[in-house]
C-alpha cells in the first residue's frame, strides 16, 4: 500500500513520541504505508523550514503561501510568490483561501491575498491549495472570478455538503477529505465521500490538527492518513488499497511526479 498525505505542516508537528527527531515521525509514516506528503506553508517566517524539509527527505514536496488568517509578518507580493514558486519541490501555491471564523470586521486584506495566490498559480502553472472556512460564497465566487478554474487545485479539508462539492467540481477542484470524515458528527461530509467521483478525492491529516477517530483530540501526524482513508473505504465500499491506488493517482496528476 501506498498512501500520500497531501496535506500535512511538518514544521508543527509534536515531536516529543518520537525523541524529538522529525526524521523518525516520518520515517513511521513510510512504515505504514505512507509514502509521500506534501509539507504545506502558512507564512513566509516558516518557510525556510519547510522547503528545507522538502528538500532534506525525497520523499516530501512543499508549496509556498500565506493562509488567510496569518495577520502578522510578511505578505508577498504577486511576484515574490512566482518567484518563491520557481523551484522543484514547490508543487503548489498556498495554503490560501478566504477564513472568516477568526477574523472580524472589513476582510478585504484578506480577499486581495487570495486574489494575488490565484494569479501567481495561474503565471506559474501550479495548482492552489484552497482553505475555506465561513466564507463559502465569497471564495468560490473569487475563485470564479480570478479564473481559478482554468489552473485548478484542491479544496483542502473539505467540510461542506454534496452541493457545494458540486460547485467546486465544476471550478476543476479535487475534494480533499481530512480526519473530520471519520468523526460521527459529520454526517453531511461522508456523503460526500460516498458520492464524489473516484478521480475527484485526496486524503490528508492537516497534522498537527485534527486527528482522525480513534486518535481525536490528540496531536495529529502524518502516519495518520491511514485512519482517513480507512474510513473512505469503509464510506465507498471498496478496499484500503483501492482508495490509496486511486488518492495517489490523483495526487501525481495534480502535483506531478513525485519521483
Amino acid at each position: 500500500m501506498f498512501l500520500i498525505d497531501s496535506h500535512c505542516h511538518l514544521d508543527r508537528l509534536d515531536l516529543a513520541p518520537y525523541d524529538n527527531q522529525l526524521s523518525n515521525a516520518l520515517n513511521y509514516a513510510n512504515e505504514v504505508g505512507v509514502g509521500h506528503m506534501l509539507c504545506v506553508a502558512i507564512n513566509m517566517e516558516n518557510f525556510k523550514a519547510v522547503i528545507d524539509t522538502a528538500k532534506t527527505y525525497d520523499f516530501v514536496s512543499a508549496s509556498v503561501g500565506v493562509h488567510p488568517n496569518e495577520t502578522e509578518g510578511h505578505d508577498p507580493t504577486i511576484d515574490e510568490l512566482i518567484t518563491m514558486a520557481d523551484d522543484p519541490d514547490i508543487v503548489a501555491i498556498g495554503e490560501t483561501g478566504l477564513d472568516y471564523f477568526r477574523s472580524e470586521g472589513d476582510l478585504t486584506w484578506q480577499q486581495e491575498r487570495f486574489r494575488r495566490h490565484i494569479t501567481a498559480a495561474r503565471e506559474t502553472n501550479k495548482p492552489l491549495i484552497i482553505h475555506m472556512r465561513d466564507a463559502t460564497d465569497d471564495t468560490l465566487r473569487i475563485l470564479k472570478e480570478e479564473k481559478a478554474d482554468e489552473i485548478g487545485g484542491v479544496m483542502h479539508c473539505f467540510v461542506e455538503d454534496w452541493e457545494v462539492a458540486q460547485k467546486a467540481l465544476d471550478l476543476n477542484f479535487v475534494i480533499s477529505f481530512s480526519g473530520i470524515v471519520t468523526f460521527n458528527s459529520a454526517k453531511a461530509l461522508q456523503q460526500v465521500a460516498k458520492n464524489v467521483p473516484g478521480d475527484k478525492m485526496l486524503v490528508e491529516t492537516d497534522s498537527p490538527y485534527l486527528a482522525p477517530v480513534p486518535f481525536r483530540g490528540k496531536s495529529n501526524q502524518p502516519a495518520y492518513v491511514v485512519q482517513v482513508a480507512e474510513k473512505i473505504s469503509e464510506l465507498r465500499d471498496v478496499s484500503l488499497e483501492e482508495v490509496a491506488a486511486l488518492t495517489t493517482k490523483n495526487y501525481l496528476k495534480l502535483f506531478g511526479n513525485i519521483a
